[in-house]
């Protein structure tokens, strides 16, 4: 299960949204209408926004998050989230000699496939350090013809080595990244990821950014998740079928907080 940690976001970040929310809607001077701006004006402000879907001040309030324990094939689908900033660990400069690797709920709870699926992953672990020893055997007599030292040698030639080694590594392969999202952003990732239809790696992992951001800005990210939340699902005849449930679940994990 992938571990994520909230690591910074913006300070005061519903008081900045309703501010940069009244400032649109009012004509005094930037320091007269902060004044007066308490815990139950700013929460008026963010329904307002909710209510009439203006959302550009939500656009000054940023969240980075540190994520561990996560699969390649996750990180291809969080990657499309283009407005978003992410920092993601390199299989061209880290050896995966011993690469940790994510098992599908589907496959652990089926014996004979998930003994099928370790037995895969160890044999890429093979594959992978066998092709990298002799690719690291020929860049190293390369980079020595060059004239390079021989401890220098070594080291440019396991990252090369490792570069294309790569090629053999599975999705399921681990990775970790931080990534960093404004608070627009985040809420669209929310519909999307949330939803019963998203994968269900992504959709565990937006979960979990859901609960860790509703800690500092609830008011924010309360009426945030699948957009059968607020009426009809959009995923047409490709609905889950179970938005009474969906609902119940949302309104339930909100009145946490």
């Amino acid at each position: 299960m992938a571990k994520v940690m909230l690591i910074s976001h913006t300070k005061d970040p519903e008081y900045l949204v309703a501010s940069a929310a009244k400032l649109c809607y009012s004509s005094n001077g930037i320091s007269d209408l902060l004044e007066g701006l308490d815990a139950e004006k700013v929460k008026n402000f963010l329904n307002m926004l909710v209510e009439l879907g203006h959302e550009s001040p939500i656009e000054h309030v940023n969240f980075t998050f540190g994520i561990e324990g996560i699969s390649r094939s996750l990180l291809a689908q969080i990657t499309r989230h283009r407005i978003a900033s992410f920092s993601v660990q390199s299989q061209r400069y880290v050896n995966e000699e011993q690469f940790r690797y994510v098992i599908p709920p589907e496959i652990e709870n089926i014996e004979q496939a998930k003994d099928e699926f370790i037995k895969a992953m160890e044999e890429d672990k093979i594959h992978y350090d066998h092709i990298a020893l002799l690719l690291k055997k020929k860049h190293k007599e390369r980079f020595q013809a060059m004239g390079k030292s021989e401890i220098e040698a070594e080291k440019l030639a396991e990252k090369s080595a490792i570069e294309d080694a790569r090629f053999v590594l599975p999705n399921a392969c681990a990775t970790k990244m931080i990534c960093t999202f404004n608070a627009r952003s985040l809420m669209n990732f929310f519909r999307h990821r949330l939803c019963n239809r998203a994968q269900w790696e992504i959709r565990e992992l937006a979960l979990q950014m859901l609960r860790l951001v509703l800690e500092v800005a609830p008011n924010l990210f309360k009426q945030v998740g699948p957009s059968c939340l607020k009426g009809e699902c959009k995923e047409k005849r490709m609905s889950c079928g179970r938005q009474r449930q969906v609902k119940d679940f949302f309104c339930e994990l909100y009145e946490k907080y």
